[in-house]
């Protein structure tokens, strides 16, 4: 339940609001709809590798360098030399999503995704990992620019819209799905690949 509580805290207090980039121009009739993502990416150069104690260091494009101890996890770390490179794209994205609610309960769901690159391959992994929460309108109050949630642990909460008119948009009973995804890829290549 931390995702909730992150969620709770930090989206919901802009959840009616329109402020995020992204927001859906066909859902600006309707319910609220907001969407916002990120994504980074970088290259690291492998500065030091010990394969006997899986120490690897690594110098990133800022010049700061990192130093860690690979664990198991991490395959193939034999064919890794110092000099290779290491790619890493990380992609964040939120939506939150008023609908009317057929009657359906709230929730919190969560789904993770991983694959590694097969044995005698340069080391790489992908992951991605989507959650997934629902929680009902319970109150609406114009006057103050408030809305109130409840949270599938049956927790009640006030927040206060950063948008006003969206406030309008929506209705006592709506549920509010909120859907936060993580994904990130990581591969190692020889410096003389490229």
């Amino acid at each position: 339940m931390k995702f909730l509580r992150y969620i709770g805290a930090a989206a919901m207090t802009t959840a009616m609001a329109a402020t995020w980039a992204g927001e859906d121009p066909a859902a600006t009739e309707d319910k609220p709809l907001i969407y916002t993502s990120q994504s980074i990416n970088l290259t690291a150069v492998v500065e030091a590798i010990d394969h006997e104690t899986r120490v690897v260091t690594l110098r990133g494009p800022e010049g700061n360098a990192v130093t860690f101890t690979a664990t198991e996890e991490v395959r193939n770390l034999g064919q890794v030399e110092t000099g290779d490179l290491v790619d890493v794209e990380y992609i964040e994205s939120t939506s939150i999503e008023v609908v009317a609610n057929p009657g359906l309960e709230t929730s919190a769901e969560e789904m993770v995704i991983t694959g590694r690159t097969p044995e005698g391959d340069m080391p790489g992994i992908t992951a991605m990992d989507t959650q997934v929460v629902t929680a009902t309108v319970e109150e609406i109050n114009i006057e103050a620019n408030t809305f109130k949630l409840k949270w599938p642990n049956g927790k009640i909460e006030e927040f206060t819209a950063m948008n006003p008119e969206n406030l309008k948009r929506a209705e006592v009973g709506d549920l509010v799905i909120i859907t936060h995804t993580e994904a990130m890829a990581i591969a190692v290549k020889h410096a003389s690949a490229e």
